[in-house]
This record gives structure tokens, sequence and C-alpha cells, in this order.
């Protein structure tokens, strides 16, 4: 993915560089398996598995103002490659946004080490890039960065591309309503299984969006970049996580979908470059 000397977006935050009072870095990136096996088999948002475990370590704690630790390199690369990413989802999504008429509202992303404490809550990097619909910020530990690479074996620049462009798929999904639509229906679901399959339709439609940015990214890409971020979101996917964490496969803890959905949602985005196309919610095969 050519990204080195091209334009930075103005809107990423960075938090890294900073630690919480009551010392601790939180769960660390080596975590983020036996999070989301917890996650997995027992449909329990990760999120709120954080915010409990958030909520232990600062017991004791009376003041929630960050603490200096050490200056952040602002400068490196991998920063300046989630910037590039960054706008360039800005642009893919102001142009789709003023096609129907409507105006994008640029979310900000937010670099951050250890645990940070956002408008959803105290979260930690165990579970990952994150967005917050609370505060319309896409949080991000660049540790996921090698967790992805050296543990789930998906590396690459376009496959960490396709985590931001997820991420930055639910800031649209909000913006859109869908969000609230689907937190209503989970509210009104009646059961653990039936609310998880409409979380599975909600990220496999972010994978897909993820994709419609790679779609109007395609002059930037390289041969076999696009093959990268597939691989990647096979590495994610719900089966493959639980096979490799307890041997066995739960579809009924699904809370993202399976390696295949989320390759064959992301591979749509990507061919069509039409949003609406990623209507899972009306998919009859996911």
């Amino acid at each position: 993915m050519r990204w080195q000397g091209r334009e930075e977006s103005d809107n990423v935050e960075d938090r890294r560089g900073f630690r919480l009072p009551g010392g601790g870095a939180g769960i660390g990136c080596g975590g983020l398996l036996l999070v989301l096996v917890i996650s997995l088999v027992t449909g329990v948002d990760p999120r709120r598995i954080l915010g409990i475990l958030g909520q232990a370590q600062q017991v004791g704690q009376t003041s929630e103002q960050r603490v200096p630790d050490r200056q952040p390199a602002a400068d490196d690369p991998q920063t300046r490659f989630v910037r590039v990413v960054l706008k360039d989802t800005e642009n893919a999504w102001t142009r789709v946004f003023q096609q129907s008429g409507r105006s994008y509202e640029k979310p900000r992303l937010v670099l951050f080490e250890g645990r940070i404490d956002s408008a959803c809550g105290l979260a930690s990097s165990a579970v990952g890039p994150f967005y917050c619909p609370g505060d319309s910020k896409v949080y991000l530990d660049l540790g996921f960065f090698r967790e992805l690479s050296q543990r789930f074996g998906a590396p690459g620049d376009f496959a960490r591309a396709y985590v931001i462009a997820h991420e930055v798929g639910h800031h649209v999904q909000n913006l859109l309503g869908i969000s609230d639509r689907v937190a209503r229906a989970q509210r009104r679901a009646g059961s653990e299984e039936r609310a998880n399959a409409y979380s599975v339709r909600l990220e496999l439609q972010a994978d897909c969006y993820a994709g419609v940015f790679g779609h109007f990214d395609a002059q930037y890409l390289d041969p076999g970049d696009a093959e990268a971020g597939l691989r990647a979101a096979a590495a994610i996917g719900d089966d493959a996580l639980q096979k490799q964490a307890q041997g066995y496969v739960a579809p009924e803890s699904f809370t993202h979908g399976s390696s295949a959905m989320r390759v064959r949602w992301l591979r749509k985005g990507l061919e069509t470059g039409d949003p609406a196309s990623c209507d899972t919610f009306k998919a009859s095969r996911l």
C-alpha cells in the first residue's frame, strides 16, 4: 500500500505517553485473545468485560486526571500511516455522503497505550481497536498491529488499514442511525443468541464498509494488498478465534461472524464500492 508522503488527517488525538493514576497499563495486548474468548463463550460484549476489569483496577483511586509518563514519538511511521489511512477514509466517506445529499461528520481517532477512559467507559488495549458512539471516536493501541501480524498471521499495510476502516465503518453506522436501530432490536430480542445475531450483522456491515473504503483507495494499492486485508478478516473470524482458544466452534455465541462471512462481506465492499450492497440486515445469506 503506497501511503508515504501523502496527505494526513488532522483528526488524530495522541494520548500515548500518559498513564491513568494508579499505575498499571491495563491488561495489555497479550490479553486480547483471552478477553475475546470470554466474550465469545459468554456472549458478553468485550467492552463490558474490560469495563468491569477497569473498574476493579480503579478501586481506591479518587482522580481521573491523566498523568504524563513519557513523550510519545508523534512523527513515527506508524502514526503517519494511521493519519494517512484516516484521511483516506474521510475522503471516501465525504464523497459517498455527498452523493446522497448528506454531509459526512469526520470522527476523531485516539491513539493510546495500555488503557483509556472514553465516553463508553474505561477500556484496556486487550479489547482491541474499538469505536465509541458516545464521543464519535475510534480508539487504537498501535500494539494491536503487532498482534495482528504475529499472533493472527495477518501482516501488511492494508491489513492494518482494514482494521481502521472497519472501526470507521461503525462511525458511519452511527451517523446513519443503524447502530441505534440495532441496539433497540437487541433489547427486544428476547434471548442472548438472537441479540448476538444482530451484532454479527452489524459487524459484517462494518466489514463491507471497510471494503468500500478499499475500493475508493484502489489507486494506492499494490498487488496482494487486498488479499492481505482478506487474510486479516479471516484471521479474526469468531470461528477461527474459538478454534484457537478452545478447540471447538460455538456459532450461537458469535458476535462478529465467521471467517468466511467476514471475508465475503469485505470482498463485496471492495468489489462494488457501493454502501447499498452492504445491507447485511436484509441478506438471506451471510
